[in-house]
């Protein structure tokens, strides 16, 4: 199997981590909404998470932000936008097919936007993101990169896990994804993983109590996992 360069090493990594953060952060918005019907502001923990202060005047603002603004870095829209950008680029790679469902993804999200009952017209958009994983896992017969395509996808749920403070036992769960993924990655991969913050990573979520108390930790560590030519595990 051929090496891969840098810029598509990065690439596959990041269509992974984007295409992610458009599933993650459209569920988690989801359950959101219910929680802001009898609350407006309780859309203002979410923020915290970003280190963000509420800069909305309602939760339907704070809303359309989060998932139509291409210019909010954290909305649905501009994590859809640079995966499409990413997928673009790996068109041979990942095949026509495949592309075709963030292109669908971006048109159910625009259709969304002008619609009048948000949650029922994104419903769509959900599917389409499943199917996008489908193709990836059929059409991409490169195992080298379809295997840095999924550590991107991995590694974003996790960050977003831990932000948004779901269980320990889901992140448990996703780091032992993460880890049988690891051991796919070749040496010779330029973007690969660094030994020191994965091992920092995994002796925190190695307990309940060291998680509580040290996950910023982690974050950070997180964000520094994957670099061009870190040490591998």
């Amino acid at each position: 199997m051929g090496t891969i360069s840098l810029e598509h090493s990065d690439r596959l990594y990041w269509l992974g981590r984007y295409t992610e953060r458009v599933f993650t952060t459209l569920k988690t918005l989801q359950k959101l909404y219910d929680r802001t019907i009898d609350n407006r502001s309780g859309y203002a923990e979410y923020l915290g998470y970003f280190g963000l202060s509420d800069s909305y005047g309602s939760s339907r603002d704070f809303f359309r932000s989060f998932l139509y603004d291409s210019t909010n870095p954290n909305s649905v829209a501009y994590s859809l936008e640079r995966a499409y950008d990413n997928g673009i680029v790996l068109r041979e790679e990942i095949s026509t097919e495949t592309l075709s469902f963030l292109q669908l993804a971006k048109d159910t999200l625009a259709k969304s936007e002008m619609s009048e009952n948000t949650r029922l017209s994104l419903l769509p958009l959900v599917d389409q993101l499943y199917a996008f994983w489908g193709c990836i896992a059929d059409n991409v017969y490169d195992e080298e990169k379809k295997n840095i395509i999924y550590c991107g996808k991995t590694v974003e749920r996790l960050d977003l896990y831990m932000r948004t403070g779901y269980p320990y036992k889901s992140v448990k769960k996703e780091f032992g994804r993460l880890c049988k993924r690891l051991k796919n990655v070749p040496e010779n991969t330029p973007f690969c993983c660094n030994s020191q913050y994965f091992g920092e990573i995994e002796d925190i979520v190695g307990s309940a109590e060291k998680y509580s108390s040290e996950s910023s930790t982690a974050l950070v560590d997180l964000e520094h996992l994957f670099e061009p030519m870190g040490a591998a595990v």
